[in-house]
C-alpha cells in the first residue's frame, strides 16, 4: 500500500504534445508492418540460405543415424497412425494417409506436430498397437533429420514485434540500472499482459493513451528523485505486515535477539527529516495483543539501532477470577519517531526484543501459526504496518549514488551550462536509448533542458531533459526496423549489433546493457562468437542474472502465484506467511544453485537436496534444522527431491481447501512433457466429494466418477495419471498416506505411452527415463522468454540444435543459453513477406 501526493506541476505542453506525437507515430507504423510475428507457412524460396550452427541442407549435426529397418515410413503410419489419422477423421487435425512422409521439409507444420507427439509418447495412444521402442524412437529422429535439413536450406528464424516494449520489471531494472536507484513501481504502473506464459511477450506489450499518462508520471517522478529535487513535498509509504506472519521468532535479516517486526527498503530522496510510524497488530476485537506485560520494540536503520520504544504495562492489569487484561489505550500513537535521515536507499528495521513466553503450551502441541487473529489477547504483540512520511525540512540534495551517477561534470559558470548539460544529457541518452545518441536526440533533449533551466536552475534542466528520456520511445521500446534498403521482403537478415546487444541484455538481466556490452557492440565486436561467448559468461556471473531466474523461472513455474496462495484455514491451521515465503525461497534458492553451480538442469527433476529452514524442515519433517536461515539439506526421501516434492509448485497448483491431480497433471504435461492439453469444455460439472449413498470419496473414487462423463473421459485421461501420483502431498505438499475418506491413498499413475508407476517417487524416475522431453519443453520455454514470441513450427530445427549442442555439454544451464544466444532465432530476423510503404511515399 502507498500513499503518494500528486505531481507537483502538471507536464508541460510541449512535453505532453511530444510524447503523444511519438506514440502515434509508433503504433501508426506497426499497424503498418504487420502482425509483430508472420505465422503463415513459407513456399520454400530460392534465396541463399542463411543459416547459424550447421550448412545448409546437411541435417543437424551430431543426429543419430536411421536404422534401415524404417526405411518404409508410409508402411509404418499406415500400419499405427492412419486408423485414426485419415482425411475422414482427421484426429487431432492430422490426416496422415495423404500426407507425403518421404518429403516431410514440403509441410513442415504438419510434421513438426507429429515430432511432438512422438517425443511425448501419446501417439499411438496408450493401449493401441505402437512399434517397439527402439523403432519409435529412430522414426522420430528420421523425421527431425529431415525437417532440420529443410530448415537449414530454408533458415525462418521468425519476425519478433518491431516495437517490443519494456514490460513492468524491465522498466524498473532499466531506472536501477540507469540511474542507481531501485525503486518499487508496483503501485505507479499497472502489470502486464502475458501470452505463452510470459510477460515479455511483445505482441502483448501494448501502450495505451492512458497507459502513456501512467508511463508519464512516473517518469516525473523517477526524475525528481533521482535529481535529489529539494522542493519535493512530503510523501507517505506504508509497509503493510501480513497478518498471518507469525512473530514468535527473529525474521531473517533482523537483528539476532529479536523476534518478529519487518524489514524494509525504503529510498529516503533528499537529505532530511521523515517520521517513521509504528502500527501494531490487532485481533478480530480490535485490540492489541500482549499489553499486559512489558515488551520493547527497537527500530533501525542499516544495522544500526535509533530508537527503542517500551510498550505494555510493567505490572499484570488484574481483570475478572484474576486473569490479567490488557491495559487501556492504543499506544500506536506514540510509537512515532521523527529523525534526519541521509539520501539514499536504507533498510529499515523494526522488531522486537526477545523475551521469554510465559504462556503454558504444553498440554497440547501448539498451532505453529500465531492465534492473535482469533482474539487471543494474552499473546505477545506483533507489528501491523510501518509508514515512513517525509521528507520535511530538506537541509540539502544529499550525496545520492544517483546524483553521482547522472552529475559527471559541474558548470563552473552560467555560460558553461550547456556544455556540461550536453555532456550529462548525451551520456544518460545513450545508455538508455542502447544506441549512439543523434542531432536530433540531442537537439530535442536539450530544449526540454533549456525549458526547465530558464524556470529555475541548470538541475531543474537536467530534471526535465532526464523525465522526457525516460519516456522516450527508444528508451520505452525495443525497436528492431527492418533495414531500409539492401534486403528483399521475406529475406532472412542478421540484427545488427547494437540490437543483439539488446536481445541479450533483456534476456540475461531483464534491463539494459552495461557499458562493456554497449561499446563492443558499438564497435562491431559482438559478431565474433567468441567475444560473444565471454559476454555471456560474464553476464551470467553478475547478480543481475538473478532476474532470469525471478522472472523466467518465476513465470515458468508460476512461482509469481505463490504469495497469492491462500490455503482454508479451517483445514491448513499450521500453514502461515512465514511458510509461505519459505516456499517460494526454497524454490529460488535451488534453481539459483542450478545456474551458478552449472548444473545438469536435468537436476531440477532429479536433485537429492534442497534448501530449508527450520519452518520449512519442520513442513517437510526433515530433523536437526533451527533458526529462519536457509541451508543446504541432502534428501534421503526420494519423493522429495526436485521441483516436483517443494511446496511451492505442489500448493500453486491446489485449490485452498484440497488437491487437485488435474492441475498437478496439466503442470507436468506442459512443463515438463511438453504438451498443451486442450481448453476444458464449457460447464464442467464440478466434483461430488460424496456418492449417492453418502459415502465420502477420496480424490482418485471422484476422478472416476468425473470421467464417466464422456466429455470429460478423452481429455482426463492424459491429465489424471500424472497427477494423482502426487496425491500423497496433501494440498500445502505436506506428506501424507490417507486419503480425505480415511482410507490408504492408491498414487499409481502412467505417462502417456502407458508406462505404469507408483507414487512421487516412481513418477519422477518414469519422467526421467524420457528426460528429453523436459530437456527440449525446457529449451522451447527459455526460447520463448529470450525472444519474447512465442514457438512456431519452424523454430523446431534451433530448438533441437540447441538441445544436441547442450548434450555435449552434459545439459548444463550455460550451454542451454550459450545455444539459444548462437541460435538463428536470436541473431537473425526475417522481413516481411511484402514491402511496406508508408504514407509518405504514397
Amino acid at each position: 500500500m502507498r500513499t503518494i501526493p500528486r505531481s507537483r506541476t502538471a507536464p508541460n505542453v510541449f512535453m505532453r504534445r511530444y510524447l503523444l506525437a511519438l506514440t502515434a507515430s509508433c503504433l501508426t507504423f506497426v499497424s503498418l508492418t504487420g502482425s509483430a510475428q508472420d505465422r503463415a507457412p513459407r513456399a520454400a524460396s530460392s534465396r541463399p540460405a542463411i543459416a547459424i550452427g550447421h550448412e545448409p541442407g546437411t541435417g543437424p549435426a551430431g543426429a543419430p543415424k536411421v536404422p534401415s529397418s524404417i526405411d518404409n515410413r508410409r508402411a509404418l503410419l499406415d500400419q499405427y497412425c492412419v486408423t485414426c489419422h485419415n482425411q475422414r477423421s482427421k484426429a487431432g487435425g492430422l490426416a496422415l494417409d495423404v500426407a507425403n512422409v518421404e518429403q516431410v521439409g514440403a509441410d513442415p507444420e504438419t510434421w513438426e506436430k507429429v515430432v511432438r507427439k512422438l517425443r511425448a509418447g501419446v501417439m499411438p495412444p496408450a493401449g493401441r498397437p505402437r512399434p517397439d521402442r527402439a523403432s519409435y524412437d529412430a522414426f522420430r529422429v528420421s523425421l527431425e533429420t529431415d525437417l532440420d535439413a529443410a530448415g537449414g536450406a530454408n533458415p525462418n528464424p521468425g519476425r519478433p514485434a518491431v516495437f517490443h516494449r519494456l514490460n513492468r520489471a524491465e522498466y524498473r531494472n532499466a531506472i536501477r540500472d540507469l540511474l542507481a536507484l531501485d525503486l518499487d513501481l508496483t503501485s505507479w504502473l499497472p502489470s502486464d499482459a502475458s501470452s505463452y506464459g510470459f510477460d515479455n511477450i511483445g505482441d502483448v506489450l501494448g501502450l495505451s493513451p492512458a497507459l502513456l499518462e501512467r508511463y508519464l508520471s512516473a517518469a516525473q517522478r523517477i526524475s525528481r528523485i533521482a535529481i535529489a529535487d529539494p522542493t519535493l513535498g512530503p510523501a507517505v509509504e506504508t509497509y503493510v505486515v501480513p497478518s498471518d506472519l507469525t512473530q514468535r521468532d527473529r525474521l531473517d535479516g533482523l537483528p539476532f535477539g529479536t523476534r518478529g517486526g519487518a524489514l524494509v527498503d525504503h529510498y529516503f530522496p533528499v537529505d532530511a527529516e521523515y517520521v517513521i510510524q509504528i502500527r501494531l497488530g490487532r485481533n478480530f476485537n480490535n485490540n492489541i495483543n500482549g499489553l499486559n506485560e512489558p515488551h520493547r520494540l527497537e527500530i533501525t536503520i542499516d544495522g544500526e539501532r535509533v530508537k527503542v520504544f517500551d510498550i505494555g504495562s510493567k505490572e499484570p492489569t488484574p481483570g475478572r477470577g484474576g486473569r490479567p487484561r490488557p491495559a487501556a489505550g492504543v499506544p500506536d500513537d506514540e510509537l512515532r519517531l521523527r529523525l534526519p535521515v541521509k539520501a539514499g536507499l536504507r533498510a529499515v528495521g523494526v522488531a522486537f526484543l526477545k523475551r521469554p513466553l510465559t504462556r503454558f503450551e504444553d498440554i497440547q502441541k501448539p498451532i505453529l501459526r500465531d492465534a492473535s487473529d482469533f482474539g487471543d489477547t494474552q499473546g505477545q504483540p506483533s507489528l501491523a504496518k510501518i509508514e515512513i512520511d517525509g521528507p520535511y525540512g530538506a537541509a540539502s540534495t544529499g550525496n545520492t549514488s544517483s546524483r553521482q551517477r547522472i552529475f559527471t561534470c559541474r558548470p563552473a559558470a552560467r555560460a558553461a551550462d550547456e556544455g556540461c548539460a550536453k555532456t550529462i544529457i548525451a551520456s544518460l541518452a545513450r545508455r538508455a536509448f542502447r544506441r549512439p545518441v543523434t542531432d536530433a536526440d540531442l537537439q530535442l533533449l536539450l530544449r526540454q533542458y533549456n525549458e526547465g533551466r530558464s524556470e529555475r536552475a541548470f538541475e531543474k534542466g537536467i530534471e526535465d531533459a532526464l523525465s522526457i528520456i525516460l519516456v522516450s520511445p527508444s528508451f520505452l521500446f525495443r525497436i528492431e526496423q527492418d533495414p531500409a534498403r539492401g534486403v528483399p521482403a521475406g529475406a532472412t537478415y542478421r540484427i545488427n549489433d547494437l540490437e543483439l546487444a539488446s536481445r541479450l541484455s533483456f534476456f540475461l538481466w531483464s534491463s539494459i546493457p552495461d557499458d562493456e556490452l554497449l561499446d563492443l557492440a558499438e564497435r562491431g565486436k559482438l559478431k565474433d562468437a567468441a567475444v560473444l561467448e565471454r559476454q555471456v559468461r560474464r553476464m551470467l556471473a553478475d547478480a543481475r542474472s538473478e532476474a532470469l531466474i525471478r522472472n523466467f523461472t518465476g513465470q515458468w513455474l508460476h512461482l509469481r502465484n505463490v504469495p497469492e496462495m491462500k490455503p482454508d484455514r479451517g483445514v491448513f491451521p499450521d500453514f502461515d506467511e512465514n511458510l509461505r515465503r519459505a516456499f517460494l525461497k526454497e524454490t529460488e534458492l535451488f534453481i539459483d544453485s542450478v545456474l551458478r553451480e552449472d548444473h545438469n538442469v536435468v537436476d531440477l527433476l532429479s536433485a537429492d537436496y534442497t534448501f530449508v529452514n527450520e519452518r520449512l524442515a519442520r513442513h517437510y519433517g526433515i530433523p536437526n534444522v533451527y533458526g529462519d536461515h536457509f541451508r543446504r539439506v541432502t534428501l534421503t526421501d526420494p519423493a522429495r527431491g526436485g521441483l516436483l516434492g517443494q511446496g511451492s509448485i505442489l500448493t500453486v497448483r491446489s485449490y485452498p481447501n484440497r488437491t487437485s491431480p488435474v492441475m498437478r497433471g496439466v503442470w507436468i504435461l506442459e512443463n515438463i512433457i511438453g504438451l498443451k492439453p486442450p481448453a476444458p469444455p464449457p460447464n464442467v460439472p464440478e466434483l461430488k466429494d460424496t456418492s449417492n449413498d453418502g459415502k465420502v470419496l477420496s480424490m482418485r473414487e471422484r476422478m472416476v466418477q468425473h470421467r464417466s462423463n464422456p466429455v470429460c473421459a478423452s481429455c482426463h485421461a492424459m491429465m489424471d495419471p500424472l497427477g494423482l501420483p502426487l496425491e500423497t502431498f496433501d494440498a500445502v505438499g505436506q506428506w501424507r498416506t490417507m486419503s480425505e475418506a480415511n482410507t490408504p491413498i492408491d498414487a499409481s499413475g502412467a505417462l502417456p505411452d502407458g508406462t505404469r508407476f507408483d507414487g512421487p517417487a516412481g513418477l519422477k524416475k518414469a519422467l526421467l527415463s524420457r528426460s528429453d522431453a523436459f530437456v527440449n519443453t525446457f529449451t522451447e520455454k527459455l526460447l520463448t522468454y529470450a525472444l519474447g514470441r512465442g514457438m512456431e513450427y519452424y523454430d523446431g530445427p534451433a530448438v533441437r540444435r540447441i538441445v544436441r549442442d547442450a548434450a555435449a555439454q552434459d545439459y548444463r544451464f550455460s550451454s542451454f543459453v550459450l545455444g539459444i544466444v548462437k541460435s538463428l532465432p536470436f541473431q537473425m530476423r526475417r522481413t516481411l513477406d511484402r514491402p511496406v510503404t508508408t504514407a509518405a511515399q504514397r
